[in-house]
Formats: C-alpha cells, structure tokens, sequence
C-alpha cells in the first residue's frame, strides 16, 4: 500500500510568510519517509465545512506544485482534483506537460467535475449545469489526450474548439497519468473506464468502497477495459494518529479491495503530521500487501 499526503489547508502557522517554509518542510518529511505522492486542492477559496471557512488561506494549485516539484525528488505530484472550469483544458495540457517537464516526469493529472459555485460566482468562472460539466470534463480529458500525442490536428468538441493541438516539449515518459476524482456511479465512473488510469474515492468504509469498484468493474466490461490497469486510490479523511490501530485495519480492507494508494490529510500542523506519521504508521503501511 502506498501513501499519499493531501494539503489542504494553509492557515497553519497562521502567518502568511511562514506558508511556503511550512509547505516545504511537510514535502522534505513526506518524501523521506517514503510517501508516493504529494496534493494540493484546486481551490481559490477554502472550503466551507465544518473545519473551514471560505476566506481563509488558499494557493492556486498548479503554482504550488511548481515550487514543490523544485524541492522533491521522488513523489508524484498532482492536484486532487483539477477542477474542469478553471482552465481552457488546451492550456491545462501545457500546465501539466510543464509540471511533467520539470518535474522530471512526476506529474499525475488529478481531474474532476468542479462544484465549489461559491468562488466561481466570485472570481467570475462560468457556472453551468452539472450535465454540462460532465460533458466539458469528458472533451478536456479527450483534449489533454490528443496533445499528449502524436496528433497535433485540430479539436472540434461541442464545448471546446481547438484549430490545432501542438505541445513541445512532450511529457517525459508517456502522458501524465489520469485521475479521474469523484464516485458518482453513472457519469464519473464511466469516465475512469473509458479514460482513467487511476481512481479517486472518498474512503467512506470499505463496504461502500467495494460497492463502488463493482460499479467501476462493470464499466469497464462494458467498455471492454481491463479493470486491473486502473489505479485504484481513497481519500481518507478521518484521523489516523488518534485512532492508528483502527486507521490500519482500515487500510489493510482497502488493500484487500485492491486499493494502491492511500491519501491521508492532516488534522493538525502538517510538519507535526507528517513527522508522526512518518515515524508511527508509514513503515506499517508500507508492509501492507
């Protein structure tokens, strides 16, 4: 089993000038204790839960992974997830590919349907139905896949219209694998049949985590989709460093579901999370078959 660590909140330290130091210490502890990869929200706002308000720190993604990838070495680096309405999906490609490029080929392309209509409004993105963003995610994954190609033709979508789809430099390697974020079992998971190379679930117990892969397990039949190419990954929000033994009988159902790679999100100072868990669950995890 593999970890993953998922930055989500900057407002810890509370000053703003130690934001990047701090980010840059949980990378440096994350990496050397063997996490495979490293995320940040594709957020302009910071959520409203019950943790968070909207007017609290928050970076845009793609710029903090390009400050992070000077600083790592080994970690996949992605945003869980991109949010479809943010980026002409032409100029994601090459967002990407430059992540790719100067990574040394480290970037994963985490992609979604964005939702978050709060700083849409605000910030002035365009707001359409949920049916629309799905057809606009389906042409940005299929965009992203032309330009990752050897096809430098044009795009001709119902959303998105491209007169021709060049991107030099190429990713090092092959594409940046797709993540494709989400559980709906209708739209979201057909998609990571017909397109993913990896999966992103909210680990919601592993009751449900297996209900869900038997959804994702016959999309890809009917797609005729090896199943087992896909990545398999979960979000777990819950705490881990409270509850160790529990979080580790959780993981070890995971991995019996098949699951690669769990992504784990701090619940207090990400340089303290990351140092304890580093040293009380990584090496545990990593024994997990």
């Amino acid at each position: 089993m593999k970890l993953g660590l998922h930055y989500w909140n900057y407002s810890t330290p509370a000053d703003p000038a130690l934001i990047a130091p701090t980010l840059a210490e949980t990378a440096r502890i994350a990496e050397q204790a063997g996490f495979a990869s490293f995320s940040v929200m594709d957020h302009y706002f910071q959520m409203e839960t019950g943790r968070s308000v909207a007017d609290e720190p928050m970076l845009e993604g793609y710029t903090t992974l390009g400050y992070l990838a000077a600083l790592t070495e080994r970690m996949t680096l992605g945003l869980l997830v991109t949010g479809v309405m943010y980026r002409h999906p032409g100029l994601l490609a090459k967002i990407v590919t430059s992540l790719d490029v100067l990574s040394g080929g480290r970037a994963r392309l985490g992609i979604g349907a964005s939702w978050y209509e709060r700083e849409q409004y605000g910030l002035g993105v365009p707001v359409v139905p949920v049916a629309e963003r799905f057809e606009r995610l389906e042409e940005a994954i299929r965009i992203c896949l032309q330009m990752w190609s050897d096809d430098n033709g044009p795009f001709r979508g119902k959303h998105y219209r491209l007169a021709e789809t060049l991107c030099v430099p190429e990713p090092i390697g092959g594409h940046p694998p797709i993540m494709i974020g989400g559980s709906g079992e209708r739209k979201t998971l057909r998609l990571v049949a017909r397109y993913g190379d990896a999966c992103n679930l909210f680990a919601t117990g592993p009751d449900e985590v297996a209900r869900k892969l038997d959804v994702l397990r016959a999309h890809c039949a009917a797609e005729d989709r090896d199943y087992d190419a896909v990545t398999k990954t979960v979000l777990y929000n819950g705490p881990v460093l409270d509850r160790p033994a529990a979080f580790l009988d959780d993981a070890r159902a995971y991995a019996g579901l098949g699951v690669g790679e769990i992504q784990l999100v701090p619940d207090r100072h990400p340089v303290s999370f990351a140092h304890q868990v580093a040293e009380h669950l990584a090496p545990a995890v990593a024994a997990i078959g």
